[in-house]
């Protein structure tokens, strides 16, 4: 059965686009015509703009796409949505917004002690690894799919949960803790280990677990959160089961191997930009490098030869 019986809103979320196309002309705004406001201030890079633009342009798609539809009909598109959300567009929107303005966000009375207090990278990390996994209990993820309200906060904690876990990872502020090198690879690698529970519950279990998947009254609940409430009322449907041909379990299984599949991608990205950079500086300080491995042996053997 084709998704498009939900109608023009449900499929392509017209006030949620309206929104992102207003951020992101406020974006451009703040960040060129009237940058000369803030202190520090810098003209916008293209790579700037490309990284906001690139996301806003997957929080649509995540969000406001059909893709978002599928998530709710789907578990492998909910888990297709979570790891593109969570690690693709939130770094994406952080290396976008120039540091300048960074600073003076970070700075304002009210969110300097809360911004210093979960940027803690170890706190960040556990926070996020515990919150996603914490979302995917089957109780919790069933109860929460079925109230709009809830189900927006919960992502607003797992969007601002993400947040601090890439901030030491992806930040150019000045006097802000960032990871380099070997220390950002086990950052990296840390979160891969914390989720991999959540996502091996899911891949390995014998039964499918979320109701709004499998039972065909909590899937219509489920449903209501982004179809209106009208247009559902005139469809007679039992299930999921009439838009796709996996049985529920396959797609369990295939959701929690997708969201292990592309964040492994996601930190290979990340990892061999760690080593771009780390062999970017090795050349830039070649010269001082070995100035200093040649004064380093000169040392030794003075020394060798006055013992």
């Amino acid at each position: 059965m084709p998704i498009s019986i939900f109608g023009f809103q449900a499929l392509w979320s017209p006030v949620y686009l309206a929104v992102l196309v207003l951020v992101t002309i406020l974006y451009f705004l703040i960040t060129v015509k009237w940058r000369g406001k803030f202190k520090e201030n810098q003209p916008l890079t293209a790579k700037e703009a490309t990284f906001f633009v690139s996301g806003m342009v997957l929080l649509y798609i995540i969000k406001g796409s059909p893709v978002d539809l599928y998530g709710h009909i789907l578990f492998t598109m909910h888990m297709v949505q979570m790891a593109l959300l969570l690690l693709l567009a939130v770094p994406l929107l952080i290396m976008g917004i120039p540091t300048y303005i960074w600073k003076t966000f970070i700075v304002l009375p009210v969110i300097k002690p809360l911004f210093n207090f979960f940027a803690n990278p170890m706190l960040a990390l556990i926070l996020f690894g515990m919150v996603f996994s914490f979302y995917h209990i089957p109780m919790v993820f069933d109860f929460v799919k079925k109230d709009m309200w809830l189900h927006g906060a919960v992502n607003i904690v797992l969007f601002m949960s993400a947040f601090f876990y890439w901030w030491p990872v992806v930040n150019n502020v000045e006097g802000m803790h960032k990871f380099h090198g070997l220390k950002k690879l086990g950052y990296l690698f840390g979160l891969s280990v914390l989720v991999t529970p959540a996502c091996a519950m899911i891949i390995f279990s014998g039964t499918p677990f979320y109701a709004t998947y499998t039972d065909g009254e909590a899937w219509l609940q489920a449903m209501a959160l982004c179809v209106p409430a009208g247009t559902l009322s005139q469809l007679n449907l039992s299930g999921p089961e009439l838009f796709s041909n996996m049985s529920t379990l396959e797609d369990q299984r295939t959701g929690g191997i997708t969201m292990k599949i592309i964040q492994e991608l996601v930190f290979t990205a990340f990892i061999w930009m760690v080593f771009h950079e780390w062999l970017r500086n090795e050349t830039d300080n070649a010269d001082e490098i070995t100035a200093k491995t040649l004064q380093d042996r000169k040392n030794m053997d003075y020394h060798r030869h006055n013992a």
